[in-house]
């Protein structure tokens, strides 16, 4: 009696739960190592443009330079190319309205970063809810495994461990697996929504931070004018 063997002769029912189990584990798997490369090219992209923007750069240069990128551009960099576009452009055409500016500049930044948030967030809810209904679904092959075991021994004059052996098995092996889809995605979506957060955190105090500097752009200009 082999696991493959018990595989094989497994009844319908707990085979469609085992390759459902199983095809749901290959999926979560690939969310996973796909979800870690994200997360790890948003919190370099993170650290590198922070440096930068926090090095003395003139932001009217730095906003070319980014601009140039428009379309491919992620994380900090889109919060701050669609702040500072608006911010320009409204400064042209509301420049003695400070509020207006500072508002629709903010407005901008906001939208750019919920674009964000819904980039980081995908698939996470793929992940929670393998974790929460995988096990459930093992213990339905299994439940149904030792059904079918229990039936059996209607059919024999002697029960002995080797005529129910083979569907008790059967039905722990759907238990397993539902584990093994389970486990994984837990962990996964427990991590990965802590680096969420942790990101858009630093996303939003970027925000609050550079929408202080673009007040005080704004500020300074109108005292010029007004000397």
């Amino acid at each position: 009696m082999t696991v493959s063997r018990l595989l094989l002769d497994a009844s319908l029912v707990v085979q469609i739960v085992m390759s459902l189990l199983l095809l749901v584990s290959l999926l979560s798997w690939t969310i996973i190592f796909i979800k870690w490369s994200v997360l790890k090219k948003a919190r370099r992209e993170a650290d590198q443009f922070e440096r930068h923007f926090w090095s003395g750069a003139d932001l009217g240069e730095l906003y070319q330079r980014v601009s140039t990128h428009r379309g491919r551009l992620s994380g900090m960099e889109s919060i701050f190319e669609s702040g500072f576009r608006e911010f320009a452009h409204l400064r042209k055409s509301l420049g003695s309205d400070p509020m207006a500016v500072m508002q629709g500049a903010q407005r901008a930044m906001r939208v750019a970063m919920n674009r964000e948030i819904d980039r980081l967030e995908m698939h996470l809810s793929f992940l929670a809810t393998v974790g929460s209904t995988s096990p459930y679904v093992g213990l339905f092959g299994t439940v149904w495994g030792i059904m079918n075991s229990f039936m059996a021994l209607g059919t024999v004059k002697q029960a002995t461990i080797s005529s129910v052996a083979p569907g008790i098995a059967e039905a722990l092996i759907a238990t397993a697996m539902g584990l093994f889809a389970a486990i994984p995605a837990v962990i996964a979506y427990n991590r990965y929504s802590n680096d969420v957060e942790r990101l858009v955190s630093r996303y939003d105090i970027f925000a609050e931070e550079f929408s202080t500097i673009l007040q005080r752009q704004v500020h300074a200009s109108r005292q010029g004018q007004t000397t």
